[in-house]
């Protein structure tokens, strides 16, 4: 080790400053009491002799420490996500360590540390959380372990200086925990419907000559007519779905909840929705807009769609601008060529910002099954709720409880035009959303 690397990794304990302090005060006094000086000059040689023994400990080898810092492949957007660090003594006696680890910076933790005690040749895995709000490319910087020895004297700094880089995706947890739910019996407790298919899983095919065997309710009396013998209709297991989420990428997307903007939310949501989708064995498809059309991931159930959606997913950014549904409705005539399941995820905040879309959204509407998805603004909510004390608070609370109101028109607007609807809170849109899909899909609406 080089005199500078020397310099650069030593540091003084909270224990040397205190002793230190100590021994100016008992100089001091030996200007009054002459054995006060006498012995703080020798408690000053014997700390200069520890102070020499704790460094020599110190620094005894080059490497004190093994440290490993694990990530895992990627982040989960609004969940907690896990990181372990692996730390081992080589050093012949115990340590006390401190490990500060460079956080990225869109965490703006600025005191982060752990700390522990490691016997020799102990080996220990210590583990902290971390809940990334941003989409995007984190990067972690070094590691650093400051160790001490029982003297407390002395620190030596020793670092890992391993720059790694993580993409934070869409939750993939959320994803695979609601997948896991509405397949298993305990989805019911989490909010998770199972609801009974009503009518016909069966669509027509073809007509076919009756024979021996053949259900006699499908027996087609005009083609039997026409052909003087019994003609029967033939069905074939309904085909697969076409189900695509429809993201809103313009500025009313860009609010903020706990954390969250509502578009976060919108494709956590989405990503969870089309695993389920695919796992029902329709096929899922994406499209994006805001005042220019976004990306256009179109519906299908091969094995590499779910990963599709993932970077499609993780690439989408809000537009400071009015979303142009002019341009969704065309999109979706140039691009969704079969009737499908349109699930639109958007937020009105007023009857104005409804009904300048509403036209548009009938339009879509008539050719295919609108899904509307906006959301409750849960801060109007406790607005809404709060004592009142005088009189600002009883129009604040009375202004609250009207645009609370005027959400629930909307959706009763919409349902009045036959387009479906869901209000729901940003925390239970996943759940929502999943909900309605297999509510709809059960009832044959599809």
């Amino acid at each position: 080790m080089s005199l500078k690397d020397f310099w650069h990794s030593l540091y003084l304990g909270k224990r040397l400053f205190f002793l230190l302090g100590g021994l100016v005060l008992l100089f001091v006094c030996g200007f009054f009491v002459p054995w006060c000086f006498a012995l703080a000059q020798s408690l000053l040689i014997i700390l200069l002799a520890f102070l020499l023994a704790d460094g020599l400990l110190l620094y005894k080898k080059k490497k004190p420490l093994y440290l490993k810092r694990h990530l895992p492949k990627l982040f989960s957007l609004s969940d907690f996500n896990k990181v372990d660090i692996e730390i081992e003594n080589l050093l012949s006696f115990p340590v006390y360590v401190s490990l500060i680890d460079e956080l990225p910076i869109q965490f703006q933790k600025r005191d982060f540390f752990l700390k522990t005690r490691l016997q020799k040749g102990e080996k220990q895995r210590l583990s902290y959380k971390l809940r990334p709000v941003q989409r995007g490319e984190y990067v972690f910087g070094a590691l650093h372990a400051y160790l001490s020895s029982s003297l407390g004297l002395l620190q030596r700094k020793f670092s890992l200086a391993e720059e790694e880089v993580l993409p934070v995706y869409p939750s993939i947890i959320q994803m695979k925990r609601y997948a896991f739910l509405a397949f298993d019996r305990v989805g019911d407790r989490a909010g998770i419907r199972k609801v009974r298919r009503i009518g016909h899983s069966y669509e027509f095919d073809q007509i076919k000559e009756y024979v021996k065997g053949d259900d006699y309710r499908h027996i087609n009396w005009k083609a039997t007519g026409r052909r003087h013998r019994l003609m029967v209709n033939h069905y074939q297991e309904e085909r697969s779905q076409n189900i695509y989420c429809v993201l809103d990428k313009g500025r009313i997307m860009h609010m903020p909840f706990e954390g969250l903007t509502l578009l976060d939310y919108a494709i956590n949501a989405s990503l969870a929705l089309l695993n389920i989708v695919l796992l029902k064995h329709d096929k899922a498809g994406l499209i994006t807009f805001s005042d220019k059309l976004g990306d256009v991931l179109m519906a299908d159930k091969k094995p590499s769609q779910l990963s599709a959606v993932l970077e499609a997913l993780y690439d989408q950014h809000h537009r400071l601008v009015e979303s142009d549904f002019e341009l969704l409705y065309q999109a979706t005539r140039m691009f969704v060529k079969h009737r499908s399941l349109l699930i639109l995820f958007t937020n009105f905040e007023s009857h104005h910002a409804l009904d300048r879309a509403l036209p548009l959204l009938r339009r879509i509407n008539l050719r295919h099954l609108l899904l509307v998805v906006f959301f409750e603004n849960t801060e109007v909510e406790a607005l809404a709720m709060q004592a009142v004390e005088d009189v600002e608070g009883i129009y604040t609370r009375t202004h609250a409880q009207h645009l609370i109101h005027s959400k629930y028109e909307m959706v009763q607007k919409l349902q009045n035009y036959g387009i479906q609807a869901l209000l729901v809170k940003p925390a239970d849109l996943s759940v929502g959303v999943i909900n309605k899909y297999l509510e709809l899909k059960a009832r044959g609406l599809i």
